[in-house]
């Protein structure tokens, strides 16, 4: 129909019309909410928070928080920053080494300036305490009871006999200091008899004997110029291997008997050593050259390097770190005497052959 007139039926009231679907469409239920309330009363309370201004509200909808932004595409993950290298660190206390050794040099130092004799009493009484902490951790560790008290007589008088009558007089000290020892021993049961004895005798020549040569140094006319240079060459190589050692040291000299110890230190102790050995021959050394200095400071820093390697070696068979206590940030006596000891007779035999034994 055309005619403009026409008007729609009036809707009838109620709920069971839809205005989409028509009279016929079945209504849907009303399904109340858990306060309730259904949801044509939500409905209109959101859509007068809506007129209002504000946001339609949701009770059983919780605020979202807010989704972080992804990193840019090429920055490091925190997984992937490698850690910072762990800084080098020295072995023991510095400071009471190095104080401890200011001390010991400045006895020697006195003892060599005041009278000669004086000097190989310190002498005595180092070697008499390497004597007793050697033995002691035989007996400790491996339960090898070296005598101490022929020892610590015998090599005495090792060194008094080095300092008066000279070589001849140490060999003969020797071999009477061994000898003791096998007749010492024999007071006690036989079991171990030939272990205990044979060690006895090693620490004989290991420890007295080998000091005498620094007897043998002191009795030429410039003997405390002699000791002086023995003693600065030998604390010149150790510093030197340190220094280099630490700061640059990569690659392993003897792995499975010092792993601290690395091929550039060797190499620093024999650049330190040869530089002191020439100036020592040409300032200290009584018709001595600048280039026998060279070859000395090489062989120092060759023997005290092999000492070292030999002590370490014997404390790795003990199982133990330092062969004493006495001297703070150093351990024993005899880790101080591990390098000076085998280097003692090498700078005494080529100051003989340089320039003489007089």
């Amino acid at each position: 129909m055309n005619d403009s007139s026409w008007q729609p039926e009036p809707v009838p009231a109620g709920p069971a019309y839809d205005a989409q679907a028509g009279p016929h469409t079945r209504p849907m239920p009303i399904v109340p909410d858990a306060a309730g309330r259904d949801f044509d009363d939500r409905e209109a309370r959101d859509r007068g928070a809506a007129a209002a201004g504000g946001p339609p509200f949701r009770a059983e909808t919780p605020p979202q928080e807010p989704m972080p932004s992804p990193p840019p595409p090429h920055a490091p993950q925190p997984q992937d920053v490698p850690p910072p290298p762990p800084k080098k660190r020295a072995g023991r206390d510095l400071r009471a080494a190095i104080g401890v050794g200011v001390g010991l040099g400045a006895v020697i130092f006195a003892s060599l300036l005041i009278v000669k004799a004086v000097f190989v009493g310190v002498v005595v009484v180092a070697v008499v305490v390497g004597l007793w902490e050697l033995t002691s951790r035989l007996q400790e560790k491996k339960g090898i009871k070296a005598p101490l008290v022929p020892l610590a007589v015998g090599g005495a008088a090792m060194i008094i006999a080095g300092y008066v009558r000279g070589a001849e007089g140490a060999w003969v000290a020797m071999a009477l200091t061994a000898l003791a020892v096998l007749v010492w021993r024999m007071t006690e049961p036989p079991e171990d008899y030939l272990k205990d004895v044979t060690a006895g005798v090693f620490a004989a020549f290991y420890v007295p004997f080998l000091a005498t040569f620094v007897a043998l140094l002191l009795t030429a006319d410039d003997g405390p110029q002699r000791v002086i240079t023995f003693l600065l060459l030998t604390v010149v190589s150790d510093t030197g291997a340190y220094a280099v050692g630490w700061r640059f040291g990569k690659t392993k000299l003897a792995p499975r008997i010092s792993p601290g110890k690395t091929r550039e230190g060797l190499l620093g102790a024999v650049a330190f050593a040869m530089a002191a050995g020439a100036l020592c021959m040409e300032f200290l050394i009584d018709g001595g050259a600048w280039w026998q200095g060279l070859l000395l400071g090489l062989a120092v820093a060759v023997s005290a390097t092999l000492g070292d390697l030999g002590e370490s070696m014997i404390k790795r068979d003990l199982g133990i770190k330092d062969m004493g206590t006495l001297l703070p940030g150093h351990g024993g006596i005899m880790d101080r005497l591990d390098s000076l000891l085998p280097t003692a007779p090498v700078v005494w035999l080529l100051l003989a052959a340089f320039v003489g034994t007089g």
